[in-house]
């Protein structure tokens, strides 16, 4: 009773979406994956409804079960008749039951609106007006498998790998590239080599490329390392089990194990019989150098000092008239200034301000320039 009661709210789910201007079918390329097999997930979204302006708001819900990004998108959005073509790659990060939720948006809008959204520019932005309403879709479940034991690789890979020599020095670096590409999960792994070799391993961060479309993801790693010793020794031979989820079979990937020869050096070879650098010997030039530096220094120092001092006992015995002058802030205060202080000193002064500031009845009030009354003033001083 309940499963029937189940199959009725879903029809009338869809019928009712139907009824509300677009329709919609979401479907996976697989309900049963292993662990880290992609998928591809097709989304459509079409309008039903051409009396109304629509618009689509829609997300995969994010979550710690899975991975996914789009690889295919293709949009008719004309004004009447919105519909949009998605295709997502999903990839499961758990094995057991997953379920992959989602999250719709309607937009409804009018055509008046979408013109006068249009009309904005780049300082002029205008808000598209919509009616939104959020829609509720129903999950879609899968069940990921488990890997077979001790797969360290999702995929169908290939192995490659660079060891230009297999003789050097002690203490010589030997490089050694090793590149993993194919089609599947990245196939990027903690550790290419193993950590308790008897040899000194140098790595590098792996150059990561990866581009994914609606053909799959095609990934390439390139692992750039290097081996040392002081002695001769050997790289054990490494393996990487894969697993390819479409052939459903275990494969094995190999690095061959590798023999290192170290090439004693004659000790007597390293010697040098010439002393680099050479022993140190008195010399006592440097000494009559800084002396130099001193003197000059001193003597700029001196010669400051003796600057500072005499500028600063020439104003401390300017007269004080001449200081009250000059920190006049116009031609009033000046004149009022030196009317209290001589008016027959400044005679002259005083009646360049008076014919500047007021006239004398024939000759109209003139500019005059106030820092050369002050210093004619000062010269009278």
């Amino acid at each position: 009773m309940k499963h029937n009661l189940g199959k009725l709210c879903i029809l009338f789910c869809f019928v009712w979406l139907q009824a509300e201007d677009f329709s919609y079918l979401i479907k996976a390329s697989h309900h049963e994956v292993y662990l880290h097999e992609p998928l591809h997930l097709s989304v459509d979204l079409n309008q039903t409804n051409p009396n109304v302006v629509l618009l689509f708001q829609f997300v995969i819900n994010k979550s710690p079960d899975y991975s996914f990004k789009p690889v295919f998108s293709k949009n008719g959005d004309t004004p009447h008749h919105t519909n949009q073509h998605t295709v997502y790659e999903v990839t499961p990060l758990k094995t057991g039951d997953i379920h992959i939720g989602f999250s719709l948006t309607k937009r409804v809008t009018t055509d008046d609106k979408v013109s006068y959204f249009a009309s904005g520019d780049r300082d002029d932005f205008k808000k598209l007006e919509t009616i939104d309403f959020p829609i509720t879709l129903p999950d879609i479940k899968l069940h990921v498998k488990a890997l077979p034991k001790d797969t360290q690789l999702v995929g169908d890979f290939t192995l490659d790998y660079t060891l230009k020599k297999h003789q050097a020095k002690p203490y010589e670096a030997i490089p050694f590239q090793v590149t993993l590409k194919g089609k599947g999960f990245p196939p990027l792994l903690p550790h290419l080599l193993p950590q308790d070799g008897n040899f000194t391993l140098f790595t590098e961060n792996p150059i990561v490329k990866s581009t994914s479309t609606i053909a799959g993801t095609q990934s390439s790693i390139h692992y750039s390392m290097a081996l040392s010793h002081t002695k001769d020794f050997t790289l054990p031979q490494v393996q990487f089990k894969a697993f390819n989820p479409k052939t459903r079979q275990s494969y094995i990937l190999t690095i061959p194990s590798q023999d290192f020869k170290i090439i004693d050096v004659d000790k007597n070879t390293l010697l040098d019989h010439t002393d680099y650098p050479p022993f140190l010997k008195s010399d006592w030039a440097w000494i009559q150098t800084l002396l130099k530096y001193l003197v000059v220094f001193v003597a700029g120092f001196l010669s400051a000092l003796a600057f500072r001092w005499q500028k600063k006992a020439v104003t401390q015995t300017q007269n004080p008239l001449i200081e009250k002058i000059q920190n006049t802030k116009d031609l009033k205060a000046l004149l009022q200034l030196l009317m209290a202080q001589d008016s027959h000193r400044f005679a002259s002064s005083i009646r360049d301000l008076e014919n500047a500031l007021y006239g004398d009845g024939k000759i109209k009030p003139r500019n005059i320039n106030i820092n050369k009354v002050k210093e004619e003033a000062i010269d009278l001083v």
